[in-house]
C-alpha cells in the first residue's frame, strides 16, 4: 500500500474517531437523564437505557479499533495481519480501515 493511500486512510480513521467520539458523548449524556415519575414511562426509559447502553458499548469497541490501526499506521505496521502476518489486503483497509487481519483470517 502506498504512503498516500495510508495517509487517506488515516484521516479517514482520524474523522471516524471525531464522529464516534461525538456519538459517545451523545449517549452519555442520553444515559444521564432524569427518569420520568411515571413507572409506565420509567419502564419504557429503562428498556431504551438498555439500547443506549448497548450501543455505547459498540462505540466504545470501534474506538478502540480505530486507535489501534491509527497507532499501526503510527509505528509502521499498518497492514499486517495480527494472526498470520501477511499483508491485509487493499481492498479490505479501504473498506475497513480499522481492520486488524486479512481475509483469510478474518473467516
Amino acid at each position: 500500500m502506498t504512503p498516500m493511500a495510508i495517509e487517506e486512510l488515516r484521516a479517514e480513521l482520524e474523522q471516524r474517531r471525531a464522529s464516534m467520539q461525538t456519538r459517545l458523548s451523545s449517549i452519555k449524556k442520553d444515559v444521564t437523564q432524569e427518569h420520568s415519575g411515571d413507572s409506565a414511562e420509567q419502564a419504557q426509559e429503562r428498556e431504551n437505557d438498555e439500547v443506549i447502553d448497548a450501543i455505547g458499548n459498540e462505540t466504545r469497541q470501534s474506538l478502540h479499533a480505530i486507535q489501534v490501526a491509527l497507532d499501526k499506521i503510527a509505528d509502521g505496521t499498518y497492514g499486517d495481519c495480527e494472526k498470520c502476518g501477511a499483508n491485509i489486503e487493499a481492498g479490505r483497509l479501504q473498506a475497513i480501515p480499522e481492520s486488524n487481519c486479512c481475509m483469510s483470517c478474518a473467516d
